[in-house]
């Protein structure tokens, strides 16, 4: 290709609930990813793909993956996220670690325990942190120096040193054709995006710790020019965390569906029928052949 290509895979990592999924949102310009104001939302890595055009003007497909927080639970599912995690930092030519311009530096140092990639460190909300606090922050990062690529301050909300982070990202990725078509966002199919924009709308819509022992299947999906129908199941563990989902006249149900419902109405650009149902799966969490079942296969 004239002037070059870039092309490459990038693992975005940090703690739980860092804000890496509502990163790669507005670098999409697009909600793809799971967001959630709850920690450990994010289950499996997902490729996000971002074109970019540098200054010298090379093109870049710069292929985020977003994955789990990094974080250290005995329970069978936060064990196979970490191993989601770990697998996007072996399988990456670059990973961007995120760092809160609160958070300790203890976060930081257990990721460098882990990995030795390349990577370049973000501190991310620098809009609620005053200059003198973003340059506290910065000098306490400095022992690791000869760590990192380059330290870049950012804001996701005010879109501070985004582009900057795309350039910076771009730097450091080989010369290769484009791995993806150029037109889109992410390789995942509509079916895996529409199950978790539902989910999404359990966590957001559902308190304590029926989201963290919740998971959705798509059971039927038809794809028309006008219309796409979903027909999904919300699985729980106990009945009475059924109920709660359901809730008092089906009010709780009704709310998730109608969330989850708009959301897939902007993913698809076309009206929607959404049909929700719940059902008990006992301990589907915490035994390995029935987390397979939904996906988490420790095998892979």
């Amino acid at each position: 290709m004239e002037g070059g290509f870039k092309s490459g895979f990038v693992a975005l990592i940090g703690r739980p609930n860092c804000g890496k999924s509502t990163l790669l949102n507005k670098l999409l310009q697009q909600d793809i990813a799971l967001v959630s104001h709850k920690a450990n939302a994010t289950r499996k890595k997902m490729n996000l793909i971002v074109p970019f055009r540098d200054k010298n003007g090379v093109q870049s497909q710069i292929i985020f993956v977003d994955t789990p927080g990094l974080h250290h639970q005995e329970k069978l599912l936060n064990q196979f996220m970490l191993k989601e995690a770990m697998k996007a930092i072996a399988d990456c030519d670059l990973c961007v670690f995120m760092a809160g311009i609160h958070d300790k530096t203890q976060y930081y140092e257990e990721f460098l325990s882990l990995t030795q990639k390349p990577h370049i460190l973000i501190l991310s909300k620098i809009d609620t942190a005053s200059q003198e606090e973003i340059l506290k922050k910065i000098q306490s990062y400095q022992p690791y120096a000869n760590r990192f690529l380059s330290l870049l301050p950012i804001s996701t909300q005010k879109s501070i040193n985004l582009k900057e982070l795309l350039e910076e990202v771009s730097t450091h990725l080989p010369l290769s054709p484009p791995y993806f078509d150029t037109e889109i966002l992410t390789d995942e199919n509509l079916k895996y995006i529409y199950k978790e924009a539902i989910r999404e709308s359990v966590f957001n819509n559902l308190s304590d710790e029926i989201p963290y022992e919740s998971d959705v299947k798509i059971e039927k999906f038809i794809e028309s020019d006008h219309l796409n129908k979903v027909f999904a199941k919300i699985f729980v563990e106990k009945e009475s965390q059924k109920s709660m989902v359901i809730g008092k006249n089906a009010q709780t149900i009704k709310r998730i569906g109608k969330q989850a419902r708009e959301k897939l109405e902007i993913l698809s650009e076309k009206k929607v029928f959404l049909q929700l149902n719940v059902f008990v799966q006992k301990s589907w969490s915490k035994e390995r052949a029935k987390l397979k079942n939904f996906g988490y296969d420790f095998e892979d």
